[in-house]
């Protein structure tokens, strides 16, 4: 990896994946950061909450050219295969080059490239002596994927350049101007367990296999949701075998589509083979209607020791309605650009622990009404289900400037480079320039990245060439403004 061109800036992305650096996990990669700028001699600013500053003066002859802010996050989505042995608090990222020589990727785990890449291309610039461009900060917030508490933690006046590049966007050619608000929705679920009827036996069903993916990017994507088709199974076996449940664990990270899910269920011992067959047929359900999009679809079951506890039955149905009339996936595509998802959610994780359920959603639109609309239908079913519902962590989206100096720029730059225009989206996910713009009202803005597949999950792997192409062009950006 580290042979790759631009070589300085695959020397900084390896350095940031020896650093475990999860969303909460902050204070070791913020100062590896900031010592960073220090070594270098330029200003190095952290905030109270860990965001870091560094500035870097003009190059020669381009002091009154208006200044640049280059931002991206240092947090990374930590996803792995259940089969994988790894601490994303203690271990380093086991990285490497594909066999074909055009991916990098990481040995079972997200990779994070989401947004170590754009963190990586920041520093080479700033440690380039010989690199072109206007007076320069680089902004590295804190805690972006888990609710962008560093964009919203930084104050106003902090930053003192008019223009801002996020280099947070995963598809080279395409410039973003807009992204989606979200909002996180818990609901939960108290019971009292009652006593498992005599003469029952346990039964681990497990689901795995699924692709996953960003639950904003991937998820036009139609992909499987584990959490959904476990639940579908279990509808059944608790409605036609006298299933009952005794706890379930779905999903991981809230801003993940769920690949995993697995719950245990007591059952008559006389009803084993049945209820066997029935999850033989719904492997095989699962697999037809979604041929073409997931290839490993697998449903297992293992006898396990008989627990003592289960739900209570109306707990368990109630929770079992819920999780299949709750909204998953496109909600409404934006009609002037039908290829866009305007509005969308994400049923994320179900967990099981100190006898309550909690059930985790992220739901996203850029027409905030939309989103309200969506989260109250959200609100309705798990209450009517006698849950209780919150909401927290929500944020703006971010609307596009059409008229932007910095997209014009950036548009000509493009062109002069590679002999075409750059495709100019919105993005249904969320970056934190619409947060920064409540800071920052007057900053003009534009994201744009290298290619990224899969992030958020396992699978996730970076574009080589895609990398060295993205670097070219923020130089020639930067030299152009």
């Amino acid at each position: 990896m580290k042979n790759q061109e631009p070589k300085a800036l695959w020397n900084y992305f390896y350095d940031l994946t020896q650093i475990p650096r999860p969303s909460g996990k902050k204070e070791e990669i913020s100062a590896f950061l900031a010592n960073f700028g220090k070594s270098l001699g330029l200003e190095t600013i952290v905030d109270a909450i860990g965001n870091v500053i560094i500035r870097k003066p003009a190059f020669k002859g381009y002091e009154d050219h208006p200044g640049v802010v280059l931002q991206g996050h240092m947090d990374m989505v930590p996803q792995k295969n259940n089969a994988v042995a790894f601490d994303f608090e203690k271990d380093p990222i086991r990285a490497y080059v594909e066999e074909n020589g055009e991916w990098v990727t990481a040995d079972g785990t997200t990779l994070g490239a989401d947004n170590g890449i754009g963190i990586a291309a920041a520093m080479a610039i700033l440690a380039d002596k010989d690199a072109v461009h206007p007076p320069l900060e680089v902004l590295v917030t804190v805690d972006e994927e888990t609710g962008m508490y560093g964009a919203e933690a930084l104050e106003g006046g902090l930053l003192q350049a008019q223009t801002l590049l996020n280099l947070d966007s995963e598809s080279e050619g395409e410039l973003y101007i807009g992204c989606a608000g979200g909002i996180d929705t818990t609901a939960t679920f108290d019971y009292t367990p009652v006593a498992v009827e005599e003469g029952d036996i346990a039964l681990e069903i497990t689901l795995t296999g699924l692709k996953g993916g960003h639950s904003g990017c991937d998820i036009n994507l139609q992909r499987a949701n584990a959490n959904k088709l476990l639940f579908r199974f279990l509808k059944d076996a608790v409605a036609n075998y006298e299933a009952r449940l005794v706890s379930v664990e779905g999903g991981s990270l809230r801003n993940a589509i769920a690949r995993e899910a697995s719950a245990i269920i007591t059952i008559p011992a006389a009803a084993k083979d049945e209820v066997l067959e029935l999850l033989a047929d719904y492997e095989g359900l699962f697999i037809a209607e979604y041929e073409g999009v997931e290839t490993n679809i697998s449903m297992t079951a293992q006898e396990v020791a008989c627990p003592q506890e289960e739900l209570p039955e109306d707990v368990q149905d109630f929770l079992i309605h819920a999780i299949c009339a709750c909204p998953h996936g496109v909600f409404r595509m934006i009609p002037e650009m039908p290829e866009v998802v305007e509005t969308s959610n994400n049923l994320s994780t179900i967990k099981t622990e100190n006898n309550q359920i909690t059930v985790l959603c992220l739901t996203r639109s850029s027409v905030e009404s939309r989103k309200t609309e969506l989260c109250e239908m959200i609100q309705s079913v798990f209450a009517l289900a006698g849950a209780n519902v919150k909401f927290s962590g929500a944020y703006p989206g971010w609307k596009p400037n059409v008229n932007s100096r910095v997209l014009e720029i950036m548009k000509t730059t493009y062109n002069a480079l590679y002999g075409k225009t750059p495709n100019i989206i919105t993005i249904h996910a969320g970056l934190e320039c619409g947060i920064l713009g409540s800071n920052y009202p007057n900053m003009d803005m534009i994201s744009f990245g290298p290619t990224i597949q899969y992030p958020h999950s396992p699978d996730e792997r970076v574009n080589i060439a895609s990398v060295q192409k993205f670097y070219e062009y923020l130089k020639a950006t930067l030299k152009a403004l």
